[in-house]
């Protein structure tokens, strides 16, 4: 069925639909000093554990703070959630801040970095363990670049709408219809980085006082690509080259869940030189390719929450496609919660746009003409002449963007006579701007403010983050408001202490237990 097609059924079945589309949003924040170095602290114990606290845990570091909101069917709700674990933080951190911006600034050694720490038991263990194993692979100040992941689903009704259902012919419609969305995604994300990158530039002290040839220097202190969107999403940022050669098949959901298992499974000599253990304690999980599932990067994720101790693979096996986890999205530092109302309705349109596209197969050709335009835009996105590729075909990329929003206008007009209002096509017609004056783009801003003021990145972002302290604290929260985050950081560590308690076996056998299950 056409795309064409698609859009008029869900025009047709958007009462049903669209109230019942459902984001979530992950948001990682370094806990930073007034100076603007790493907090030396640990997490703090008011904002309870992070094994188990369900809206505020820690990512990588025990600085790299995690905002988790709940499920919501409307933008303004989870974004006023998100702000609120925000302002809760923000009353139990004393004079820190959280730093706004994806890349971090004045890092030391590698050393300085604290790994993040989940209590005794043996899941906590593990998931310390796999951090440690993330910085012998690729080194900590990878893994303190901050993010933001959107979490997406539609209805039932999407599928029936569509006429996708299990069958028992094809009992994985609904999988790889997600699945397919997913080969939308990768075609097309490199739109996203153009739109919404904002990490065009760097403290020095990232890149370890080496100055990639690629990048230009505006002072001692700075490092920026001239038209570069997302260094994060680059080769300097949160990617590396063994795993640029894994080819995950997104074609189906049995595919996805077989490649994706085989290199859990693959045993890789520089990490079995590293070691697993040493002086008998552990330095990563085991020496394959990939320690779990989690540490496949990819630009999107098929999901499915998991239970206790599962298997992300196991669940998609056995339940299926949940939601998609997109994961390449830069911290919006104009924004105090990194995301603003008009970024998530546009992504609410790009995903359902990838929903309703018909996607061919993805072929390995197609993967690396994926990755190339990914490069191209992340480093160069807003060279005035830059050209991608697209069905064998070079093509302006400003030509392609503006197709992509036509074709979205439809779905825009949809989502505006369902909801109410002409939110959504304001939030495309901001971002058909952006294509039309690469100057609105949230990485040229940061460029022109780097230049306007000739000064360091590190002073600028500083400021941004100051901003956004600001904004959070000059409101004071209801009594009810921490008396319920209080309760819930209790609860945390009452369930931590029981899952401790529950432990029946030592480290060793538990490990040996899960990776077999």
């Amino acid at each position: 069925m056409s795309f064409e097609k698609r859009l008029i059924r869900l025009s047709d079945g958007a009462a049903s639909i669209v109230p019942g589309i459902k984001r979530g949003i992950e948001k990682e924040s370094l806990r930073i000093n007034p100076d603007g170095r790493l907090a030396e602290t640990p997490h703090p114990e008011a904002l309870g554990s992070t094994l188990t606290h369900p809206y505020i845990t820690t990512d990588y570091s025990e600085v790299l703070l995690e905002l988790v909101t709940p499920v919501f069917t409307s933008i303004p709700g989870v974004l006023q959630h998100l702000t609120e674990l925000h302002k809760i933080v923000y009353h139990h951190i004393g004079n820190e801040m959280l730093w706004v911006n994806s890349l971090p600034c004045l890092l030391s050694d590698e050393n300085s970095i604290p790994i993040a720490q989940f209590g005794t038991s043996n899941i906590g263990q593990m998931k310390h363990v796999y951090r440690r194993g993330l910085g012998v692979r690729y080194g900590r100040k990878m893994q303190v670049i901050a993010g933001l992941h959107y979490n997406f689903s539609v209805p039932g009704t999407f599928w029936e709408v569509l006429g996708i259902e299990a069958t028992e012919s094809d009992p994985d419609a609904v999988s790889n219809a997600y699945m397919a969305g997913t080969r939308n995604f990768h075609h097309h994300c490199w739109l996203l980085f153009y739109l919404f990158g904002a990490s065009p530039a760097a403290c020095r002290s990232f890149f370890s006082d080496l100055q990639p040839d690629s990048l230009s220097s505006s002072n001692s202190h700075t490092l920026y690509g001239q038209y570069a969107t997302s260094l994060r999403m680059s080769n300097f940022g949160y990617r590396n080259p063994v795993q640029s050669e894994i080819r995950i098949d997104h074609n189906s959901v049995d595919g996805y869940i077989h490649t994706l298992s085989s290199v859990i499974n693959k045993p890789y000599r520089p990490y079995q030189e590293i070691g697993v253990k040493r002086n008998g304690a552990y330095l990563q999980l085991n020496a394959n390719l990939l320690q779990i599932e989690n540490e496949y990067y990819s630009v999107i994720r098929p999901k499915r929450t998991i239970r206790p101790q599962e298997k992300p693979t196991a669940a998609l096996r056995d339940r299926g496609v949940e939601y998609l986890e997109v994961r390449c999205l830069d911290l919006d530092p104009f924004s105090p919660i990194g995301i603003s109302e008009n970024q998530a309705r546009f992504m609410d349109l790009f995903l359902t746009f990838c929903l309703l596209n018909p996607a061919e197969p993805m072929s390995k050709s197609q993967q690396e003409v994926i990755a190339a335009n990914k490069d191209a835009v992340v480093l160069n996105g807003r060279a005035p002449d830059l050209r991608l590729k697209r069905n064998g075909k070079t093509i302006s990329a400003r030509v392609w963007g503006n197709d992509l929003l036509d074709r979205m206008e439809g779905i825009a007009k949809v989502f505006d006579s369902s909801l109410g209002g002409n939110n959504f096509s304001e939030a495309l017609n901001e971002q058909r701007a952006k294509i039309e004056d690469a100057s609105l783009t949230p990485s040229a801003k940061i460029i022109a403010a780097l230049k306007a003021k000739e000064e360091p990145f590190f002073d600028y972002a500083l400021r941004l983050a100051e901003q956004a302290k600001q904004s959070f604290i000059a409101t004071s929260l209801e009594q009810d408001v921490i008396d319920r985050y209080r309760a819930v950081a209790a609860e945390s560590f009452d369930r931590q202490h029981k899952i401790e308690e529950s432990d029946d076996t030592d480290f060793d056998t538990f490990l040996e237990r899960y990776f077999n299950r």
